[in-house]
């Protein structure tokens, strides 16, 4: 029976990993946590009678503590719960730096990562992939494009790797023009062509921000450069990533768009699980279409390649200032476009540590701190 410890269940990928668990046999739910949303934990706490939980917002806790009671132990603080959990495999599903701490207590810990928080990557990718090979850990992607990317590079050399082809939906404003992208409201960005996602993970996917992002996370998870990783617009979504190897081969994972997918391939790797998810019918899908990214209209793609040119810690400060830009869009208080301007008026002011220079966890943690309080300054005087 393989321990599962769940971060973010209450999320859209939580949620779905515990409809994979509940079709798949071998794995007991041994720990959840979440933010605020109480109602649906108890419920999963009745359901699956995890051992530990935790709730990271205070007030929430609170609420927590009497409503749960002797049902499980309750946590305040996921770095406290992991160092109890005696879990096999983490998944991560948490929004934003939030997941990196508690990924990397759980990489010393000895435990497996299932990784559905890209900002571990994003913000200290070179600590946690050494981490992980120092404590003998497996990191195995749950993003859909990475999950692909891991799945066609399987029974291949390595060294025979020429290029990664990372597709993108292209959100919801692939065909808009740029005059008319100033007009986008937040009921616009949040509506997915293809997916059903978080509100920020939506916002990302609508700016390209999230595609930036993983080419991030591909570049530490599979040690290749930025140089290559190519992004493809492709809408329908379909192709999930492709990799191509240098004698022209490319191999390429395609299914339904379904996070189901790919979270079960991550919890149950090298093994494959039966799903009841819709399969991919050929002679239903007539066409993919295969567009070049607007990197002037959308310049978070930029913005992303040169966070990493500069590196260091730099990639957390884009990080920091996209989450905060974003939270200021929700709230209406920023447009559209302010997004991509407010981060790179952000990267412009920040003094980052090079790769050339020794940096720590707490480095990345002091640059998202710096990252977020410079981009809410900001805002006021916007």
């Amino acid at each position: 029976m393989k321990k599962l410890a769940i971060l973010g269940s209450t999320g859209s990928i939580g949620t779905q990993a515990l409809d994979v668990v509940r079709s798949i046999e071998g794995y007991e739910i041994e720990t959840l946590s979440c933010d605020k949303n109480i109602s649906l934990l108890i419920r999963q706490v009745d359901e699956f009678n995890p051992k530990y939980v935790c709730v990271t917002d205070k007030d929430s806790y609170i609420d927590a503590k009497e409503a749960i009671g002797s049902k499980a132990k309750l946590f305040n603080n996921l770095e406290e719960l992991i160092e109890t959990s005696s879990a096999n495999l983490m998944l991560n599903s948490l929004v934003g730096s939030a997941g990196l701490k508690p990924t990397m207590s759980a990489i010393k810990k000895g435990m497996d990562i299932a990784l559905a928080n890209k900002e571990t990557l994003v913000c200290a990718g070179s600590l946690v992939m050494d981490a992980a090979c120092t404590n003998n850990v497996r990191i195995i992607p749950v993003d859909s494009e990475h999950s692909a990317i891991f799945q066609c590079l399987q029974g291949n050399d390595k060294q025979d790797l020429s290029k990664i082809h990372l597709t993108a939906s292209g959100g919801p404003f692939r065909t808009w023009e740029r005059e008319r992208l100033s007009t986008v409201t937040v009921t616009d960005a949040l509506k997915h062509p293809n997916w059903t996602m978080g509100k920020k993970i939506t916002i990302d996917s609508a700016t390209l921000m999230n595609k930036g992002l993983e080419m991030i996370e591909a570049k530490w998870l599979f040690d290749v450069s930025m140089d290559d990783i190519n992004v493809i617009i492709h809408p329908e979504s379909i192709i999930h990533s492709a990799v191509e190897y240098r004698d022209g081969s490319i191999l390429a994972q395609l299914g339904t768009p379904d996070m189901r997918g790919p979270i079960a391939y991550a919890l149950t790797y090298p093994s494959r699980a039966e799903l009841n998810v819709e399969k991919l019918d050929f002679f239903t899908t007539s066409q993919l279409n295969f567009e070049k990214p607007r990197y002037n209209d959308f310049p978070a793609l930029d913005l992303c390649k040169e966070a990493m040119r500069l590196g260091g810690t730099m990639p957390a400060v884009l990080n920091a200032a996209n989450e905060a830009a974003v939270d200021l869009f929700l709230s209406e208080k920023i447009r559209f476009l302010d997004i991509a301007m407010i981060i790179e008026k952000t990267m412009n002011a920040y003094t980052y540590k090079t790769n050339k220079t020794s940096y720590e966890l707490c480095d990345v943690i002091e640059a998202d701190i710096f990252g977020k309080e410079y981009v809410y300054e900001v805002s006021e005087c916007h």
